[in-house]
Parts: C-alpha cells; structure tokens; sequence
C-alpha cells in the first residue's frame, strides 16, 4: 500500500548525486539516466533484493525513448511478474469508464449494486458510495490483515472475512483491499461480464497490452519469467492469484505498465472529466485519488501512479501527470529493507540535477 509520500531522508551514499546544484561545479550535467543507474544497484545492495529492473519511458518532442536498466542476476526486460496492487489502478480506469457511459454513479451506494452483501458490525453498504471504495474512505477493513495475501479467497469470502474484522472511521483514508474486491464485483454486476474480462476489452487490448493479463486460478507465470521470492528467500514463483483478485491478481511485463500509465495519464482512457476525477485527492485528504496516489517529491515535482506487493514480487510505476515520463522498477521479492530507497529512486529519476 502506499506509505511513502514524502522523502523524509536519503541515503548518505546518495548525498553527492542528489546534492543541489549550487553547490557544485555545474560544467556537466547528471542526467536521469546515470542517476537512476546509480540508485538501482543499491536495491540488492542495500535493499536485499535479488535482483531489480527498471525501464524508463520518455515520450517527449524527439520520439518515444526507452531505457532499462538491471542490477542482480536471473531478472530481464521481457520477463513478465505479479504486479499486486497496481491491478487497483486498472479497476479504477474501468469503473470510470463506466461511469462515464452513465451506467454507474460514483454516489451510488454498495447496496444499490450488491444487495444485502455489505451488513455487519458498524459496517452498512447503504450508507457506503463507490466513490468511498475508490479512494478507501469506507471504512471497510482490510481482509488481507487475516490472510497475510497468502489464501485463496472468493470476492465474496473475502468480504465476509474483512466484515468480522474491527472497520476503519468512515470519511477517512484507510488503505484497504475489500475496497477494490467489491470493486470487481460492481463490475461484473453492471455490466454482466468479469472484471477481467472488462479490463481485457476496454484497456488491455486497445493498448496493445500484449504481456499482460488476469490469470484467475493460474499458478503459474507466462514465459519468459524469472524466480519470485519471499521475504525469507523461499521460492514463491507459483501462487495462486485468488490471493487478491481484483484488488491484485495482474500479472504484466516493464514496458506494459509503462505504456498503461502513459495512455491514462494522458488522457487516452479516461474524458478529461474523468480523469480529473481519478486525479481528485480531497476525499482521501490528499493521500489517493482513485487507483492512483501522488508523491511530491524534493524538486517540487509531483508523480502520479501506485505501487504493487504480492508474494515474490514488489513492483512501482510513476509519471509525471501529463504522462510523458514514466518510470516502473521491480524487484523480485516483495520487500526492500531500506524503505529510504523507493524515494531515493523517484527523485533521481524525476529530479535531474546538474552538478
């Protein structure tokens, strides 16, 4: 979940390369790319992870440039992963969509669509708005605080599990899977078909989305892939994605995601109306939009995107808002022991600094 929106600190070692440039001889500039290179390494280093990649995407006036970049053994660019979380964002796109065809309002309550589903301890989808499930206002609990992402679940069990659970104080910002769970039961509600196959027809395929997909029960990564390891080092690379459904079973490739956020953010998927929407954090008091949250970063720039934890696997995307720079990085574990390195990374890339 997102939990790193400001830099509070960053690595001595990362001192001179991030250091202003008034305070040093600025007859050669530090680009993005030598910047974040030097960042990226420190993921296995520093951060204990196996192995990290990264590719960066440029749509600037001189073309689309990619760059990747990789640090550790048994990771390449093609390989496809489990994003986790960032399923979140294409739920959201799709929802959206579907409020821009005036089949769903964002007021609409949880019960106007799923009767009698959300009834329990201070919990009353009559009084609960998609708008609350897309930007964790609801108060619902999170039901992956009893699994730990490690059963597979039903949407509708999970419910059941996250309704036995203590609720968060409604109206506030409280990260929680169940949200993007019921989310996917809306869909498949309003429209008749599954979330995925949703996703599939309105996002994936237009976008030419070729690595990724929805596995539902499928244990196994597409190929090319490389090895998934948990925290303890224990081989992960099969699991089974009903772990989270549509709050995270996406499984995509680098240049997937970067193409994704570069379409949305760019307003190839959403009405300008909508979009601003998506891009709205008041709900969330500034924390999260809808599938999406921002992270203002030292220079004063701003990156829209979101992060994606699943067994094996932690991956990050983030764009500037117009969507002409997008950078994802992933390591293939999901945990980095140094927290200081996320945001050490974004700013090295969004942040270029002569010197």
């Amino acid at each position: 979940m997102p939990t790193l929106r400001t830099v509070l600190s960053i690595p001595v070692s990362l001192m001179l390369l991030l250091a202003p440039a008034a305070s040093r001889d600025t007859s050669r500039d530090i680009s993005p790319a030598a910047a974040t290179d030097a960042v990226l390494p420190l993921l296995v280093s520093d951060g204990r992870a196996p192995a990290a990649a990264l590719l960066a995407l440029d749509t600037g006036a001189k073309g689309s440039r990619l760059r990747y970049s990789a640090a550790g053994r048994g990771i390449a660019r093609a390989d496809h992963f489990r994003a986790g979380s960032i399923t979140k964002t294409l739920i959201a796109t799709v929802v959206l969509q579907l409020a821009a065809e005036h089949r769903l309002s964002l007021s609409d309550t949880v019960e106007r669509h799923l009767p009698g589903l959300l009834r329990g301890p201070g919990t009353d989808g009559r009084r609960i708005t998609l708008r609350a499930l897309l930007t964790h206002t609801s108060g619902l609990a999170d039901f992956t605080q009893a699994t730990r992402g490690a059963v597979p679940l039903t949407a509708r069990q999970a419910v059941r599990i996250a309704l036995t659970l203590p609720p968060a104080r409604p109206g506030r910002y409280s990260y929680s899977s169940t949200n993007y769970v019921l989310l996917g039961l809306v869909v498949r509600q309003v429209t008749g078909h599954s979330y995925a196959f949703e996703a599939e027809r309105r996002v994936i395929a237009p976008l030419g989305l070729t690595g990724t997909s929805f596995p539902g029960s499928d244990r196994s990564l597409p190929s090319p892939h490389g090895r998934a390891y948990a925290a303890d080092g224990s081989d992960v690379t099969e699991l089974d994605p009903r772990v989270a459904g549509a709050a995270g079973e996406l499984v995509t490739t680098l240049a997937d995601l970067d193409r994704f956020y570069a379409a949305l953010l760019g307003g190839r998927l959403l009405p300008p109306r909508w979009l601003r929407e998506m891009l709205d954090t008041r709900a969330a008091h500034g924390s999260y939009g809808m599938g999406l949250f921002p992270v203002k970063l030292p220079c004063g720039t701003t990156v829209w995107g979101h992060n994606g934890r699943i067994s094996g696997s932690y991956v990050r995307s983030a764009a500037t808002a117009d969507g002409r720079r997008v950078l994802t990085f992933r390591v293939d574990t999901d945990a980095i022991a140094d927290p200081h390195l996320e945001p050490a990374l974004l700013a090295a890339e969004f942040c270029p600094r002569t010197w």
